[in-house]
């Protein structure tokens, strides 16, 4: 039975029982007359329900063509609405509640605290499919326990390195502080083995992870903003790390993006961390390159956050359980997912597609990423950003100690949630 026939059927099931319900009692009037014997009603076909969806120019063609396709066997019909992927979050909160909004959009994981916060969204539950997902791409869509969205994307950074400045790549950070050591000796000093922006929580991450340290404490309902992770003793110790590279001569201060790239591009630094944004300009610049996971501290490989893409249903919808059989049904399928993988290449969070992947350079950054931590959505995290950023700085200019500027700016992000 195709699905089509499975719910027009039950549409006549559930027809027949509230006839059923609204028949005079049989305790109340007195039997009918026999009569002869009339024929079934034909089921009439319930005309296609309409869900809108909004969704941005990579992903409109596939979904306004194969996911089409697939719903119309459930007399679905998606009308895609393009627009710029930037807009989806602020728009619908503006159309929902005006009642002119979609019934599914395309967003990023990390936006899932303000939606639901404002009541923008819906809780999904996505059953047996749950195990068809890379699971961190599940967690960076839940928030307080509830699965709000379908992943179908990931990015991350990995440590990407010079293969005729590192043809073995260091596996720890040690082996870095060894490179360093080798690459300046042999160079005078004019090549390294590894820079990092001065000011970059996000690319630093990996590192800190690296020694154990965390930004909230991660527990099954997500992310605890009441435990700040920023002065625990990973922390300080990554941060203690960076201050020894600072004080051996091995880590320049004031190094922005265009820098850093600059540094690799030109042979001057053998890795950096980046991600797959960067990798046509490395192409181009003819430079040889390895993608690999980040090296390992005291807690093993460094793993970096994971920002992760998928689905979502508004909470205005007026059509709650069809869209969410839609993204069950029709966009959790392999043919689905592979298909935006071809629109637009980016390690998948579907895992069929996710290892089916061909493209070397994806495949790697999605291996660097499969123990990826997604970061944190929750609304606390805008207090995190700047007091980090700042400590790493202090760090790397050799202002302050590694400890001394953890502890401090872990203190300024428990007074911003406060409130004080």
């Amino acid at each position: 039975m195709n699905k089509k026939m499975f719910w027009l059927l039950s549409l006549t099931v559930v027809a027949g029982m509230l006839l059923a319900a609204c028949a005079p009692s049989a305790e109340l009037t007195e039997a009918p007359e026999p009569t002869a014997a009339e024929p079934e009603p034909t089921a009439v076909p319930a005309e296609p329900t309409e869900l809108i969806v909004w969704a941005d120019a990579n992903r409109a063609p596939v979904i306004n063509e194969l996911g089409n396709q697939f719903a119309s066997e459930l007399g679905i019909t998606l009308t895609v609405q393009e627009m710029g992927f930037g807009d989806i979050r602020d728009q619908l909160a503006v159309a929902g509640p005006a009642g002119e909004g979609p019934d599914i959009i395309i967003g990023a994981h990390d936006w899932l605290g303000q939606l639901v916060a404002n009541g923008l969204v819906s809780p999904l539950d996505l059953g047996a499919k749950a195990s068809e997902f890379l699971p961190a791409a599940l967690t960076a869509f839940a928030y307080e326990g509830q699965q709000y969205g379908v992943p179908y994307a990931t990015e991350n950074v990995a440590f990407v390195c010079n293969s005729a400045l590192a043809p073995t790549v260091p596996t720890t950070w040690d082996d870095v502080q060894t490179l360093a050591d080798e690459l300046e000796s042999s160079s005078s000093g004019a090549t390294t083995a590894w820079t990092i922006q001065t000011n970059d929580p996000y690319h630093y991450f990996p590192l800190m992870s690296s020694f154990g340290g965390y930004v909230f404490g991660l527990t099954d309902a997500g992310y605890d903003a009441s435990d700040v992770g920023l002065d625990s003793p990973g922390a300080i110790a990554a941060a203690t790390w960076v201050e020894a590279m600072v004080d051996a001569g091995h880590l320049d201060a004031d190094v922005n993006y265009d820098v850093m790239h600059a540094l690799f591009t030109g042979g001057q630094v053998a890795c950096i961390g980046t991600g797959p944004w960067a990798l046509q300009a490395i192409k181009d610049s003819g430079v040889s390159y390895t993608i690999n996971s980040f090296p390992a501290g005291d807690e093993g490989p460094g793993r970096p956050f994971l920002g992760v893409q998928g689905f979502m249903v508004s909470a205005f919808s007026e059509n709650q359980l069809l869209a969410q059989t839609v993204l069950t049904e029709v966009f959790a399928t392999e043919e689905f997912m592979s298909a935006l993988y071809t629109a637009e290449p980016r390690p998948s969070a579907y895992l069929a597609v996710r290892d089916a992947t061909s493209d070397a350079d994806l495949a790697a950054f999605a291996a660097a990423g499969a123990d990826g931590l997604p970061m944190p959505a929750i609304p606390e995290m805008s207090s995190v950003w700047e007091a980090w950023g700042n400590a790493t700085t202090l760090v790397i200019t050799g202002q302050q100690s590694g400890e001394e500027a953890f502890m401090n700016a872990a203190a300024q992000v428990r007074t911003l949630i406060a409130g004080e």
